[in-house]
């Protein structure tokens, strides 16, 4: 793991997720750019001492020369820092799993989409929120055609907790690395929060963004980037769609959710209720589908670990993305051929796709909202 060490939050996430299924070991890390922090964590994770570096240049070398030298590595560093480290261990010849966004910008986000293609390494971003066996419950029904022709795809994700640096009566709620563009990039909240919605929307339909109209709004006084955001979207196949994020929804907490709309049917789902699928008909009752049950499909089947009526949540999610992704490390190590479908975690073209989002939001924002078509 590089970054994660002593009092970061999404590094324990990481770690928890990728340990869920006993599948994964942690056995080395460069935890902090203080070598002395990244020492101090490495004890708080039982690493040996030898293996937790003041660098992750120094890791990448060192690994890629042992004999057991680990087989990928885990990024949970800021978003400004996600390219070098990548490249790094990518040119190492160790497989990545990053944190997203891919990178900085989108001169970053290609760089590494060409490394990974020429290396044939495996790189795995953690769009978690696609780990979730109900979102892949309405994956398999949108693919099967359930819901006929698809129409409308709306796709929500509102907090509310800098609520209060509005009026400046705050506790500086993200008065940190996120508000700073030469660390977060050129967006804070669509960045942050706006591609997972957006990710989310691909992964659940299959369709591209072919153009959006975005306005970004920094609502927090003194703000450079933006807080809040609403974007009309145009997907292929005239599916029209709406993607709304902000971190100033007064009282919503983390209330990622999506509706899709289509001549049959239609499925909401909501992350902070993740284990029921809401299906919605024209002439016919509404139907709950509860994940567990026997007669959802295989994917939502294979991504659940407890029996229906014991709920699983953010963590069993994060570690779907890592389970996928280990499987397919193990079969680069063992020389197997993967399988007719493909892994099941987002990739590296991925997190391109998602790069371009916030590129054509802040252009399109600038713009006074005009159409703007996605640099793919």
């Amino acid at each position: 793991m590089v970054g994660g060490g002593r009092g970061a939050f999404i590094g324990q996430v990481h770690r928890m997720a990728a340990n869920l299924d006993g599948k994964i070991e942690l056995v080395a890390g460069a935890f902090s750019s203080c070598p002395e922090k990244s020492k101090l964590s490495g004890e708080d994770f039982f690493i040996d001492s030898e293996r937790a570096y003041p660098s992750y240049e120094e890791m990448a070398k060192a690994e890629a020369a042992r004999e057991d030298g680990i087989d990928f590595v885990s990024i949970v560093v800021q978003n400004h820092l996600h390219f070098r480290v990548a490249k790094c261990f990518l040119e190492a010849g160790i497989h990545v799993i990053c944190d997203k966004p891919l990178a900085l910008d989108m001169n970053e986000a290609k760089e590494l989409q060409k490394l990974v293609h020429e290396s044939g390494l495996v790189f795995a971003l953690t769009h978690n929120y696609t780990g979730y066996p109900m979102v892949k419950e309405a994956k398999r029904m949108v693919a099967e055609g359930e819901l006929g022709r698809l129409l409308k795809v709306v796709a929500e994700y509102p907090q509310g907790y800098a609520i209060g640096d509005v009026e400046g009566n705050g506790d500086g709620a993200i008065s940190n690395w996120r508000a700073d563009p030469k660390i977060a990039g050129m967006s804070n909240c669509i960045g942050d929060i706006g591609t997972h919605a957006h990710h989310l929307a691909h992964y659940i339909t299959g369709l591209e963004v072919e153009e959006l109209a975005a306005e970004l709004t920094a609502f927090i006084p003194g703000r450079e980037l933006d807080d809040d955001g609403n974007c009309l979207i145009r997907f292929e196949n005239g599916v029209k769609g709406i993607i709304y994020a902000s971190q100033i929804s007064n009282g919503d907490e983390n209330n990622l959710n999506i509706r899709i709309y289509g001549t049959k049917a239609s499925i909401e789902w909501h992350q902070e209720d993740p284990n029921e699928l809401l299906v919605k008909f024209p002439s016919a009752p509404r139907q709950i589908y509860r994940r567990g049950n026997d007669y959802l499909g295989k994917l939502a089947q294979a991504n659940t670990r407890t029996p229906f009526a014991h709920p699983e949540g953010f963590i069993e999610a994060f570690a779907n993305v890592y389970l996928a992704a280990a499987a397919a490390i193990s079969d680069k190590i063992d020389g197997k051929p993967a399988p007719e479908e493909a892994y099941d975690y987002p990739t590296v073209d991925d997190g391109v796709k998602g790069m371009a989002f916030i590129k054509a939001c802040v252009e399109s924002s600038k713009n006074n909202a005009a159409w703007t078509q996605l640099d793919l």
